[in-house]
């Protein structure tokens, strides 16, 4: 089940829910209209660096756990071709988006899957938010199993028959994703949705390099997961093994798919608590006091600093905090900020989440009238973003940097960055009163007297 996306007090987040305009915003020159939307061309990522028997225990720890912490019993996949369906209001975005995201899976995955229009294996219905938020309020998006629409959900939702620790097979499942949101959040639940009715059904917050993370820092499928997901249409693999069974086979799988992992490989991740994750989730989640949910992010930073992690758990706890004190703890954010950073720099997947918080220090720097700064980080972050396929970090970063020309003077180049992120953020952020609520957002973080 896919989380929302790290909700925060401030609308700096380029990753969440959409902002809310600041009363004191000043009107932003933006073009009316808004120019054409954005989207990226099709791209392979690149593949994971990792050795063998460090994808191993990924795979196994992702195969055989729900992200409740449940085990599963057994394996489980669809046997045979995959087919794929659209229903309900599907936005127009969602047709080529799909049809990306399964060519990428039969190019990178090898996977037998192609979309059809009749019954399907996987049934991907489009369903207005608020009604999807009745049944599962923190939920931007989730799959099922055995079913095939909204309304059998609705009728069987506390029932045994979508508990997936009683599977032996998949043989149907269900998607459902707002009709009403913007393509990119579209495009995310696709990806990681997709992956999770195919493929692993726990999320590991240590794995930086995968959308099976509930940190939602990567909004497409990677290199990582498209292993993750040749590895379990494996022809040594078949639903209903043991774990035991699995491991057995893996060594064999990995060697062949992934000929340039290492024979070696990284020691063992130390165990994520319980206690950290509930933390993590109680201090990002919806429903509870800004005091309250920094009080979690608090204990998430103190169990990471108990356990001695050095990994992304760590950068993601400082993360946490960061964000949770931009509205009123500044120092404490900045102090988080640059913690995050310098552990995400360390590791060799980090480079988006360094992008992340390069865009909320540009955001500082250029609150603070230091132009140069924020163009800095700026152009630091751009190129990452954009092989990262975020458009809403993108626009978000381009606002930015378009601000921040304009304080240099450089008013040709400001209305060229401009346009470039109204195009981008049609495509991250939706309607285009959600564009110029952005921008009007980033405009008034340009110090006073200086606003062109």
């Amino acid at each position: 089940m896919r989380r929302l996306a790290l909700s925060a007090a401030l609308v700096l987040s380029a990753c969440g829910a959409p902002p809310e305009v600041s009363k004191s915003a000043p009107p932003t020159l933006v073009v009316d209209p808004l120019p054409g939307m954005k989207s990226f061309a099709a791209a392979e990522m690149p593949a994971t660096r990792r050795g063998n028997a460090e994808l191993a225990r990924d795979f196994l720890e992702l195969s055989f756990s729900m992200e409740s912490g449940r085990a599963l019993p057994v394996f489980t996949r669809f046997e045979g071709p995959i087919t794929v369906a659209l229903t309900g209001a599907a936005p127009g975005t969602a047709q080529v988006d799909l049809a990306r995201l399964l060519a990428r899976m039969r190019a990178e995955a090898r996977l037998d899957v192609r979309q059809v229009n009749g019954p399907a294996s996987i049934n991907i219905e489009f369903v207005p938010r608020d009604e999807m938020r009745r049944l599962v309020p923190a939920a931007a998006c989730f799959v099922v199993p055995r079913l095939s629409s909204f309304a059998e959900y609705r009728a069987t939702r506390h029932k045994a028959q979508v508990d997936w620790t009683t599977l032996t097979v998949r043989e149907r499942v269900a998607i459902f994703v707002p009709s009403d949101t913007s393509p990119q959040e579209v495009r995310d639940c696709l990806h990681e949705e997709m992956a999770q009715a195919m493929g692993p059904l726990n999320d590991l917050y240590r794995l930086s390099d995968s959308v099976f993370n509930d940190d939602n820092f990567h909004t497409v499928l990677t290199g990582f997961d498209m292993l993750m997901l040749r590895a379990t249409y494996a022809p040594e693999l078949r639903s209903g093994m043991t774990r035991e069974e699995v491991a057995r086979a893996l060594p064999g799988v990995l060697a062949r798919i992934n000929p340039r992992g290492e024979p070696g490989g990284a020691a063992a991740p130390m165990p994520t608590p319980r206690a950290w994750v509930d933390a993590i989730e109680q201090s990002l989640g919806p429903g509870s006091s800004l005091n309250r949910r920094r009080a979690s992010a608090l204990k998430a930073l103190r169990i990471a600093r108990a356990e001695g992690w050095r990994d992304s758990r760590l950068g993601f706890s400082y993360f946490a905090l960061a964000r949770l004190s931009l509205a009123d703890e500044i120092e404490v954010a900045v102090t988080g900020f640059a913690e995050a950073a310098r552990i995400y720099r360390s590791l060799p997947e980090g480079e988006i989440h360094a992008a992340h918080i390069d865009m909320q220090m540009a955001a500082f720097a250029l609150s603070s009238g230091q132009a140069a700064e924020a163009l800095e980080l700026c152009d630091r972050a751009i190129p990452v973003v954009r092989r990262s396929e975020n458009a809403a970090l993108l626009a978000t970063l381009l606002m930015i940097r378009s601000e921040a020309l304009g304080l240099e003077g450089r008013s040709a180049e400001a209305r060229a960055a401009r346009l470039d992120s109204m195009g981008w953020a049609r495509y991250g952020f939706g309607p285009d009163a959600e564009v110029r609520a952005r921008m009007s957002e980033i405009a008034v973080l340009t110090p006073p007297g200086n606003r062109g």
